[in-house]
């Protein structure tokens, strides 16, 4: 969305100068010649990335959503058990924003924008893109970077200083030529330093791809669609190929290195297969007939994937959308146009713009075909659900989340929709039932502002006030209010009706948050809601007396 542009151009700039100011204050960046390691600890790097991902959080640019989130890290954490470094901790998040990017924060964040996922045609390349942004973090790429730009800008700089005062008495140009050689040439060290990363980036990518079960030639895939874009687009340049600059030689390169790991699996699976032969199988079946029956179990497993992601990729596009009503002239417009276009998928999303522009009885419509056609699919019953609730059949609907959550027990999706039908309520019983159903999820998801905001509400309305108080401070936390969370525990903290447990476990998050607070006041960052718009402040809870009644409305473009 365009109207995110600038403000997501500072945060990232911001972000970059953070990086090098990290160590600052208390602790001096190492001298010239270290190991990049040394530029940030891990620690450091993990409280700076989620710092980076509250700020984002603070100015509505994140899609929480908790479909994508988990189909997200299910293909994050898939790549980065086959990586380089399997041992490091990865969150991947959703940017609501539909240019086309992806990018590494360090502390192993990555961010995915929608309009990176909209363009994907098919999972493995979506999946390309997040095993280079992981080859980035398992490499150190970024902090690599910061390293090399002091190890080279700093001499470039005496050297162009001193050229300046040497040609200091002259009447001519020189001076103004040493300041503009010196420059490019920094600026040329740079992009060496970036391509070089990028060839790397590529081929640990790909390998680990190949070893994570996804098609290695979606990388070159990935590639060649970004380009496509590019040349419908004109001279608009996807912002992911302006920051991964792609030339025809890298795509070449791209599809070689897949061929090559083809090659090697082929054999791998022609030994296999000649060894099976004289192996009989459980059950009397020879190898062979084994072998093929597991490549069909792997096909028809490959075919659902593929149909879950057209699911996520409609949803995404919908979620992220500035307007709904236009996202369904969108659906509507090419259901007319093109036969083609007409697919579940499509006619999902169409009814997740309806649900949005509240207009549910239409999609309940829509939604009632996909359930009749596809009964199994709990997408779709989820979705119908919420179009009910819309429409006002709330008894019926909390009756579709409670089969669901049945059905799928764990799952923080259906868990949540059902805890926000009995939240909606406004009664204790249910209340308490919502606190049980959210709970566990909450150990599992802790940096989820939705679960806490749902658990915070669910908390007050079935009497346990302390509770409540530490949920909604940690909402404010998790996005982007660092002094505001504080100020509420600290007002907690006063209470004298706090038991021992409750006063411990208050008195510790407290010390957790503190060093960070300071560190963002050195910084001097603002982590309190001064300058925000309006609709992004989130039900924000009164600690010292809280409200009788809180506000359970979602992020901007949510379903719930």
């Amino acid at each position: 969305m365009l109207i995110f542009k600038p403000v997501l151009t500072t945060v990232l700039i911001a972000a970059s100068v953070n990086l090098a100011a990290a160590r600052e204050g208390n602790v001096r960046l190492p001298d010239i010649g270290s190991s990049a390691a040394a530029v940030m600890s891990q620690s450091e790097q993990d409280r700076y990335g989620a710092s980076v991902l509250n700020e984002l959080r603070s100015y509505g640019l994140v899609l929480d959503d908790p479909l994508l989130n988990d189909y997200l890290y299910g293909i994050g954490h898939r790549l980065a058990a086959a990586g380089d470094r399997p041992d490091l901790n990865f969150t991947f998040f959703i940017m609501r924003d539909n240019e086309i990017n992806a990018f590494a924060v360090p502390g192993g964040y990555i961010g995915v924008n929608a309009g990176l996922i909209n363009v994907m045609q098919r999972e493995d390349e979506l999946a390309a893109v997040i095993g280079h942004e992981i080859a980035h973090i398992s490499q150190q790429h970024l902090l690599r970077a910061y390293e090399d730009m002091k190890k080279a800008s700093l001499p470039i700089a005496l050297a162009m200083l001193g050229a300046m005062i040497a040609t200091s008495g002259r009447s001519d140009d020189a001076a103004q030529a040493a300041l503009i050689s010196g420059t490019a040439l920094i600026q040329q060290k740079q992009i060496n330093f970036t391509r070089s990363d990028e060839i790397e980036a590529d081929r640990i990518g790909i390998q680990t791809l190949a070893k994570a079960g996804f098609d290695p030639h979606a990388m070159g895939d990935a590639f060649t669609a970004l380009g496509r874009v590019m040349r419908v687009n004109g001279v608009d340049v996807p912002e992911f190929l302006r920051t991964h600059p792609v030339d025809v030689n890298r795509i070449a390169d791209a599809k070689s290195r897949a061929d090559a790991l083809d090659s090697s699996a082929r054999d791998r699976r022609d030994s296999f297969s000649t060894v099976s032969i004289a192996t009989p199988a459980v059950g009397g079946l020879l190898g062979p007939w084994k072998t093929l029956a597991l490549a069909a179990a792997s096909d028809d497993r490959k075919g659902a994937s593929e149909s879950y992601y057209q699911l996520m990729r409609e949803r995404s596009r919908v979620l992220a959308a500035s307007s709904a009503s236009t996202m369904a002239g969108y659906y509507s417009k090419n259901f007319k146009d093109s036969t083609t276009f007409d697919t579940p998928a499509t006619r999902y999303g169409y009814a997740l713009a309806l649900i949005r522009a509240d207009r549910a009885d239409k999609a309940k419509e829509e939604l009632t075909r996909l359930v009749e056609s596809d009964p199994r699919q709990p997408l779709f019953q989820l979705a119908l659900a919420q179009a009910m609730e819309r429409h006002g059949e709330r008894i019926a609907a909390e009756k579709r989340f409670e089969t669901l959550q049945q059905n799928y027990p764990g799952n923080r999706a259906y868990a949540l929709a059902l805890a926000d039908a009995l939240i909606a309520r406004s009664e204790i019983a249910p209340a308490q039932r919502a606190q049980s159903l959210l709970r566990p999820l909450l150990e599992k998801y802790p940096s989820d502002p939705d679960l806490q905001r749902s658990f915070a509400r669910a908390c007050e309305l079935s009497g346990d006030k302390v509770r409540a108080a530490e949920a909604y401070a940690d909402v404010a936390w998790l996005n982007g209010r660092a002094e505001d969370a504080l100020g509420q525990l600290k007002t907690l903290a006063e209470k004298s009706e706090l038991d021992y447990y409750q006063r411990a476990r208050v008195d510790a998050r407290i010390a957790q948050m503190t060093p960070q607070v300071l560190e963002l006041r050195r910084r001097g960052e603002k982590a309190a809601d001064q300058g925000k718009p309006d609709k992004l402040r989130e039900d924000d809870a009164c600690i010292g007396a809280l409200c009788a009644t809180v506000s359970s409305r979602r992020n901007i473009g949510s379903l719930q």
